[in-house]
């Protein structure tokens, strides 16, 4: 990662098409740059304790992984526990159209 200084990061769509040593990745890189305070927000399809929050995205889900069993709409628990790792608590989950989320975090001290 580069060094910047900068107070958010948001990142939209991105997590359900990478593989899951990238999301970790992503984590760990978003906690390393943002200062105390510092806010992730991350944009797209969720799932909810091992449930889909829409039909549309267990549809999109199965396609995601018929094309690559590494992809696939994430569960917001399993991100969550990244983002504790990685010195962020989840500070909000804003529904959005098309069955999509923003989820926000932010970096404690």
């Amino acid at each position: 990662w580069p060094e910047l200084a900068v107070d958010a990061v948001f990142s939209a769509n991105t997590v359900h098409i990478m593989h899951w040593p990238g999301v970790e990745a992503l984590f760990r890189g978003v906690g390393a740059l943002l200062p105390a305070g510092g806010r992730f927000l991350l944009y797209g399809p969720f799932n909810r304790d091992g449930r889909y929050t829409a039909a549309s995205n267990a549809r999109f889900d199965q396609w995601l992984k018929a094309r690559d069993p590494g992809m696939g709409v994430r569960d917001v628990r399993d991100l969550e526990m990244l983002a504790e790792a990685s010195g962020m608590e989840l500070q909000d989950d804003c529904p959005m159209p098309a069955d999509n989320r923003i989820l926000y975090w932010r970096r404690t001290g």
